[in-house]
């Protein structure tokens, strides 16, 4: 990957981080690793689940919107990392997959949370 979208997507993930702070989630990991992927942030809703979330940045909508490249096969590795997570860390909790896409332009990132991704 271009060191170009290694920056675009880790400001993804930091303005992702800010949102998730501002509706009062708490974060528990960012790029959390396992044999089975990686999850971009770990973040505990208010009164809810531990949420397993995947950033998707784009500066453009020219090849489509971010959540275009949730596949099947991305969703079914997003399960997987799940249950590392829930093994290793979780516990009881229940999880829920969700997604932020953040599509960037001049002034204020546009921010779309889609929570339960898997459902």
């Amino acid at each position: 990957m271009s060191t170009h979208n290694l920056r675009i997507g880790a400001h993804g993930e930091q303005c992702a981080t800010d949102y998730l702070m501002s509706h009062g989630y708490d974060i528990i990991e960012r790029n959390w690793r396992c044999p089975a992927g990686e999850v971009d942030i770990v973040a505990k809703q208010p009164g809810g689940p531990v949420c397993l979330i995947e950033v998707k940045t784009r500066t453009t909508l020219a090849y489509g919107h971010p959540a275009e490249s949730i596949t099947r096969t991305k969703l079914a590795c997003m399960r997987q990392v799940a249950g590392f997570w829930r093994r290793e860390r979780g516990g009881p909790h229940p999880l829920r997959l969700d997604l932020i896409c953040i599509t960037l332009d001049e002034d204020e990132p546009d921010i779309w949370h889609l929570a339960g991704v898997d459902r």
